[in-house]
């Protein structure tokens, strides 16, 4: 019996109509998705995937619940990650970023509109949430010149008539990222302007339970693409030409096999280099018997951010051992923090209990001891003590936060670093430690 032609188009010919995440089994789908690599691995380890029309439908509710429980009128965002996490939807990412073409308005009744580049209002289809796609919210420079105001005042009218419609006489706005001619005119329009951020934080905390399906998804895809990478660096560096961006640019492409989208960051250093920390790779030659640190800062499958961080000895001879100390000393330091971790426990708890690193590591610690992570790096920022700002973040853990936990051991005045991450769960009962990838025996003496 001959095939028809839609049979020739599935992304798994072996698979149904739709695929085990809910989607069409379809290689012309609008939305970004895991390939069949992602979908094999996860099968071979056993992993359940998430139900996207579920997770889709709860981060719907999460933020039309938070809308309702401010009285606000609705929420206007501009941020593409706000836009991913209300819409599931994409379009040129990074560029949006310094670009802003795209926003939604989301009404406390749930009526959801996306404006889109204007050629591509079908990159919504896949979701029936999103009840309308128009075009016309770029109000930058770029794109406007010097007739922004009215580009935003046309903006605004849709957004007046719209919260008119499903929100009736409410005028109170919360608005995440705008440009400032679209703030102006929401304001000259009546609008009382209201912090989205605040908003679209608070609901993206808690994970449902499909999006935290997709996590483990996207965490095994991201280590499985850095086992790559470790055994790169370790044929390579041997031979004296290998560079750190070529080995990050090993993260970068198994990242994309798997359906991963992008990477946040180019942290990654060698040797001398990681200290101090935050230099981005470059065209250094990594040496053989020298430290190779980096922070993934990686979205993944399903667009999932998989932050975790490792130091690698590359080499045949011993490390130092002040190395060796600094690692035990980290790996302490993570271990530690966290225990603490679990449903009730205060942020401020976090930051004034735990793990104390030593002085001669203080000066260049870490920005932060813990910090939020779903579809990037979120709130809650878990400051170290001497960075404690009273009254910033006077809440408490919640089941279904995530959190990763930091530690950068760098030595003052020293000649490397230990970076080191985990992506940490919280559970009704305390915690589950998402990140699987070892820690490097030559350093830790595993």
């Amino acid at each position: 019996m001959n095939k028809t032609f839609s049979e020739f188009r599935k992304i798994d010919p072996s698979k149904g109509r739709y695929l085990p995440d809910g989607t069409l089994n379809d290689n012309d789908r609008v939305e970004i998705g895991p390939t069949q690599l992602a979908f094999s691995e996860w099968e071979k380890a056993n992993l359940t995937l998430p139900n996207l029309t579920k997770m889709r439908e709860y981060r719907h509710k999460r933020l039309t619940d938070h809308i309702v429980a401010r009285d606000l009128a609705g929420l206007l965002m501009f941020d593409p990650l706000n836009i991913r996490y209300a819409t599931d939807t994409t379009n040129m990412q990074l560029w949006n970023t310094h670009n802003p073409f795209r926003a939604v308005l989301l009404c406390a009744n749930g009526y959801m509109v996306i404006w889109d580049y204007k050629n591509a209002p079908f990159l919504a289809d896949h979701n029936p949430l999103v009840k309308e796609s128009r075009s016309g919210a770029s109000m930058f420079y770029f794109s406007g010149g010097d007739k922004i105001s009215e580009d935003a005042t046309n903006f605004v009218n849709e957004v007046k008539d719209l919260i008119s419609c499903h929100s009736g006489s409410n005028r109170r706005l919360a608005v995440d990222k705008i440009m400032v001619k679209g703030l102006r005119a929401l304001e000259a329009a009546g609008f009382e302007i209201h912090e989205g951020e605040e908003v679209t934080e608070k609901s993206r905390v808690i994970k449902g339970p499909d999006e935290i399906l997709a996590m483990r998804c996207a965490s095994h895809a991201c280590e499985s693409a850095v086992l790559n990478m470790e055994n790169f660096t370790r044929s390579e560096v041997p031979n004296g030409k290998c560079s750190e961006d070529d080995i990050w640019a090993i993260l970068h492409s198994e990242n994309i096999k798997r359906g991963g989208e992008w990477i946040e960051t180019r942290l990654l250093a060698s040797g001398p280099r990681t200290n101090p920390w935050f230099q981005e790779c470059g065209p250094r030659i990594v040496q053989n018997n020298e430290i190779v640190a980096f922070d993934t800062d990686l979205i993944g499958s399903y667009g999932i951010c998989v932050d975790i961080s490792r130091t690698w000895w590359v080499g045949d001879k011993k490390p130092e051992q002040n190395m060796i100390d600094a690692m035990k000393h980290g790996i302490e330091h993570i271990d530690t923090n966290m225990q603490l971790l679990a449903p009730g426990v205060s942020f401020n708890d976090l930051t004034f209990k735990g793990h104390h690193l030593d002085d001669q590591y203080q000066k260049l610690k870490y920005g932060c001891k813990m910090h939020g992570v779903g579809l990037c790096d979120e709130w809650p920022l878990i400051a170290y003590p001497d960075k404690f700002v009273e009254g910033a973040f006077d809440y408490c853990l919640q089941p279904g936060m995530v959190l990763c936990v930091e530690a950068l051991v760098s030595p003052e005045d020293g000649d490397f670093s230990i970076k080191l991450e985990d992506q940490v769960l919280i559970t009704e009962n305390g915690f589950e430690n998402l990140t699987n990838y070892p820690f490097d025996p030559a350093l830790s003496n595993q």
